[in-house]
């Protein structure tokens, strides 16, 4: 396994990280996996034995399940992994059990704590943002929780970017601890991370803890031009979660992969993460796995690398125009005006 920092912090972090998505199974989420305490275990073990150390979770998969499941997991073995959740989304029916407000982030680190069986997460991250709630709020309830050893880094998910700056500003303005992560969606078929967020990532050290990276099911090899969709998959269900993607660029993408992976001798879902381990900022892909077959497939993913030539070619089916003001950007940079990455 490769090891890497998160961001510009002192935190080393597995390439890939494992996503507990699929532990529990409740609710709609269901479409992605019901994994059990007993298998959840066996994946950890193949996990630990790949050196994938780092276990990302939520308090609202599986309405709390996931949390729970992973905590019965790692039980006598805490020592030996990094816990990441994330808060904010709505836990609960009262008017407080939602944002990141300091009462709902103390009773959601509390809430996690229990589930998990520990004492401390690794890294909590916001799930959103919070328009509602001044920064200074945010910041100052979290540097309690650093101090009170419940959280030891902290980072977001899914903000914009000047959501992140704003906070970053706050933060080194009052000396609260800063944001090393960010959570977010990357992927072949869904590159707008590159546009905003990857240039402050690297600007403002920054480390990309990258979600879904097979574009929501996308890239895993089932799809394919003039083919049905497979019945088993987590994007009928839970389509109206994910990014909208056209199928023609969806297409396009998978046609340039099955290329590389002729020359590769690697797997389409391989090639696509491998693709994104080679890009700016990016700490550590979570995968995630129903079984036993489809986390060894992800695996693959290390210890090999694809060419500038295979990279190149795979850059150019997945482009698409970039928004205004990065088109132009792009169009008129100069030495004193660089490009979007």
């Amino acid at each position: 396994m490769e090891y890497r920092r998160l961001g510009s912090s002192g935190l080393t972090v597995p390439a890939l990280s494992f996503g507990t998505g699929t532990f529990g199974g409740v609710g709609r989420l269901s479409a992605w996996g019901s994994t059990d305490a007993t298998e959840a275990r066996r994946l950890v073990d193949i996990c630990l034995d790949a050196g994938v150390s780092m276990f990302d979770s939520a308090n609202v998969y599986s309405a709390g399940e996931s949390e729970r499941v992973l905590g019965q997991a790692i039980k006598g073995r805490r020592d030996k992994v990094l816990v990441s959740t994330k808060g904010s989304f709505r836990f609960g029916d009262r008017p407080n059990d939602v944002g990141s407000s300091r009462q709902h982030l103390l009773a959601a680190i509390d809430g996690s704590l229990e589930r998990l069986g520990t004492d401390y997460i690794d890294l909590f991250q916001l799930h959103a943002f919070d328009a509602f709630m001044p920064p200074e709020e945010v910041l100052a309830t979290l540097d309690g929780l650093v101090r009170a050893g419940k959280i030891r880094y902290i980072g977001v998910s899914n903000f914009s970017g000047w959501h992140l700056m704003k906070s970053l500003a706050v933060a080194d303005r009052y000396g609260y601890p800063r944001y090393v992560a960010n959570q977010t969606y990357y992927s072949l078929i869904g590159r707008d991370y590159e546009w905003e967020l990857m240039p402050l990532g690297l600007d403002q050290g920054i480390g990309a803890v990258v979600w879904s990276p097979l574009g929501w099911g996308r890239l895993t090899g089932k799809i394919r031009r003039d083919q049905p969709r497979p019945a088993v998959s987590r994007l009928p269900a839970t389509a109206e979660m994910g990014p909208p993607v056209p199928d023609e660029h969806v297409y396009r993408v998978v046609d340039a992969i099955d290329e590389v992976a002729r020359e590769t001798g690697k797997s389409v879902s391989q090639i696509a993460l491998n693709w994104l381990l080679q890009r700016p900022t990016v700490a550590t892909l979570i995968i995630g796995a129903r079984n036993e077959a489809q986390l060894r497939e992800n695996l693959g993913a290390i210890g090999w690398s694809l060419t500038r030539d295979q990279v190149a070619r795979l850059d150019a089916a997945s482009k698409v125009t970039l928004p205004y003001p990065y088109w132009h950007q792009r169009a008129t940079f100069t030495d004193r005006n660089p490009p979007p990455v």
